[in-house]
């Protein structure tokens, strides 16, 4: 009783794992989109664009940032993954601050964006 092995013939035709592309990339960002678009999913929450809050003159609250370039008292600038967001005023202080999000207190008189160009 001798057991047969069986030989395994590899035809032209047999597939290869493919490393996507980049259109294959792009159209799953845009399933990723629609179906974020469908559940209401806010943009911040899926990606890595920053959402500012400001309430009244005196907070600010930045999402998706990535750290503090500069911290004065009177002047604060923070990194995010667009652009970097600067802030004047007065006493100002960086109160609470977690991976994600980071709040800035004091007397905001004006703030500035400046975009990263992709």
């Amino acid at each position: 009783n001798k057991k047969k092995k069986k030989k395994i013939k590899k035809g032209k035709n047999e597939s290869v794992p493919k490393i996507p592309g980049r259109n294959e990339i792009k159209m799953k960002k845009n399933r990723m989109s629609k179906i974020n678009k469908m559940l209401e999913i806010p943009r911040e929450v899926y990606s890595d664009v920053p959402k500012i809050s400001i309430i009244g003159f005196d907070e600010m609250i930045i999402e998706n940032y990535k750290g503090i370039l500069e911290y004065e008292e009177f002047f604060v600038r923070i990194s995010t993954y667009k652009g970097i967001i600067s802030i004047n005023g007065y006493n100002l202080n960086l109160e609470t601050m977690t991976n994600d999000d980071i709040r800035v207190t004091g007397k905001i008189e004006s703030f500035d964006f400046e975009r990263i160009t992709d």
